[in-house]
């Protein structure tokens, strides 16, 4: 894991009012493996009401989120002097808010996006295909974004959502498999394309075709299948079946329509020949 020194190793000086100073949050979406995320707003983070809830699922939570708003630079900015208004750590404790402060920045980020701001942030870096694009060959390269399969820490990595073919894969690169998909949820990539639906510029068509498999140029069918585009390989399936169990119910009912009206013949013959 990467370490964040707020002690100004980053640069040369640690005073956030100096032009060449990188807050924590800033560094960490520099780090390589993590161009996933968006750099959320300070105010955002700051803000107690966005963060409720948080304090009972990231240990260390205090030093944390003090960490990730550069507490002690701000503090020895404006006092004069360092330090923040929690005790000092030892070493392993603080290796430890770090890891806390990853995922509690991960968390406040999964919130983020879902704002109107973030929401346009993210798009973003989906326009410029910052998240890759789809390895199905039918999507043509369209761009992907990153999605949570649960909303709990540590439960499952991001995996990356297409909006043609609809469907998720694993990220290409081992870093980004690594990355907790609770940092992104289940609710971000649908909110996303829901809220571009408004535009017709920016609607993204399903795709028109499919693959399929071939044995010396011809259709391996499953049974059961019928196979009906020749063109561009869709299939409609179980289609066969569908309409020979129409066509079959049909000519029942018009057998037993036919057999009902020849009774009713016979029976009205034999009353006219008995009268």
């Amino acid at each position: 894991m990467d370490t964040y020194f707020g002690d100004g190793n980053r640069n040369n000086d640690s005073d956030p009012n100096n032009e060449e100073f990188i807050s924590w949050i800033n560094w960490f979406c520099e780090l390589k493996g993590n161009e996933f995320f968006c750099v959320v707003d300070r105010e955002f983070i700051a803000d107690e009401f966005n963060l409720t809830g948080l304090s009972s699922m990231v240990s260390f939570y205090h030093y944390a989120l003090e960490l990730i708003l550069d507490v002690d630079a701000h503090c020895g900015s404006e006092n004069g002097s360092g330090g923040s208004s929690t005790p000092p750590l030892t070493e392993e404790q603080q290796r430890l808010v770090e890891s806390s402060a990853e995922t509690l920045y991960g968390l406040i980020h999964a919130r983020f996006i879902t704002t109107n701001r973030g929401l346009k942030m993210m798009e973003d870096k989906f326009a410029n295909c910052d998240f890759g694009t789809c390895p199905r060959v039918f999507c043509g390269g369209q761009a992907v974004l990153p999605v949570g399969q649960s909303d709990v820490v540590r439960e499952s990595s991001v995996k990356l959502f297409c909006p043609k073919c609809e469907d998720i894969y694993y990220p290409r690169s081992s870093r980004h498999k690594s990355l907790d998909g609770a940092f992104w949820g289940t609710t971000f990539p649908h909110l996303l394309l829901l809220q571009m639906r408004d535009n017709p510029s920016k609607t993204i068509p399903k795709p028109v075709q499919r693959y399929v498999p071939r044995i010396y140029g011809f259709r391996v069918r499953q049974p059961g299948t019928f196979v009906e585009n020749e063109e561009n390989g869709m299939s409609d399936i179980k289609s066969e079946d569908r309409l020979s169990k129409a066509t079959n119910k049909e000519n029942l009912e018009t057998n037993a329509s036919k057999g009902t009206n020849q009774e009713d013949v016979k029976v009205g013959n034999s009353k006219t020949s008995g009268g």
